[in-house]
């Protein structure tokens, strides 16, 4: 996939240093030649991302939008464990004790979901509400929580509907992610 000598990348600009790009230098640009590489050898007519990566998914569709890929892309649900945890690959990664604690990443998000269905809109305070429930667990450090437009990516000061609640957190060394949009789900 990548030649020898190869100097071309495709980069989405912005986007992909929000989020996961901050603490990620590099990380979309590569998803996204890769994905742009896979587009052009296969030619599909769909594309299916998780929301569990809403923020992949939306620079995948922006970037075969803006490189007028003939390509439909499909973003499907998140698929949980049955206490919530979203379903990923690195879940094996952890011991029993960080398994149980890296629930505290869907927590956060549903006691956003409450503070805002009991009225709260001021991001600020959902995110210290969320913080609280982090504080609680010591195997968990905070990568980051926000609330973001969702097509754009940019912070909000106050939720509505359809914005964006991303979080990120390292369970031991496991790095997770998870989201929720408000109103959405």
């Amino acid at each position: 996939m990548y030649p020898e000598g190869c100097r071309t990348y495709v980069e989405v600009e912005q986007w992909g240093q929000r989020l996961c790009g901050a603490t990620r230098p590099g990380h979309f640009r590569g998803v996204t030649t890769i994905v742009a590489k896979l587009f052009n050898l296969v030619s599909p007519d769909v594309a299916v991302f998780g929301k569990k990566d809403a923020q992949q998914a939306l620079l995948i569709e922006r970037m075969a939008r803006d490189l007028n890929f003939n390509i439909r892309i499909v973003t499907c649900p998140i698929i949980r464990e049955a206490d919530g945890l979203a379903m990923s690959s690195r879940n094996h990664y952890l011991s029993p004790i960080e398994r149980q604690a890296a629930t505290v990443l869907y927590r956060s998000l549903m006691e956003a979901k409450r503070m805002i269905e009991e009225g709260e809109r001021d991001a600020l305070l959902i995110r210290k509400g969320m913080e609280k429930l982090f504080a609680q667990e010591p195997v968990v450090r905070i990568d980051y929580i926000e609330l973001v437009d969702p097509e754009t990516l940019n912070p909000v000061g106050r939720a509505q509907d359809g914005t964006l609640i991303a979080v990120a957190a390292f369970v031991g060394s496991t790095r997770l992610i998870d989201n929720w949009s408000v109103n959405a789900q």
